[in-house]
């Protein structure tokens, strides 16, 4: 059984969050980067601007002018897949 402590990657290698939900999370990201609660999957819970703040890659990406969106979104998505939602 998935649990909170699990990453998104892991929660969606368990079938909690879907591919859809991550697409989703990034898209919100990238429409609004101060977006700090997001509700995905089973019932979880992300901080979308955190857990891009605390992926340095992710982080200097999104913040560079010159990266292209699909290089942003690929840094976003890979933040958000590392990031540990909590369980709501």
């Amino acid at each position: 059984m998935a649990n909170a402590s699990q990453t998104t990657g892991e929660l969606f290698k368990a079938k909690a969050v879907t591919e859809a939900d991550i697409v989703a999370a990034v898209d919100a990201f990238m429409a609004d980067p101060s977006t700090s609660a997001f509700l995905f999957g089973e019932g979880y819970r992300i901080d979308l601007a955190e857990a891009v703040r605390a992926h340095e890659w992710a982080s200097v990406t999104t913040a560079n002018e010159k990266a292209t969106d699909h290089l942003k979104r690929a840094a976003v998505r890979t933040a958000i897949l590392l990031a540990r939602p909590e369980k709501v």
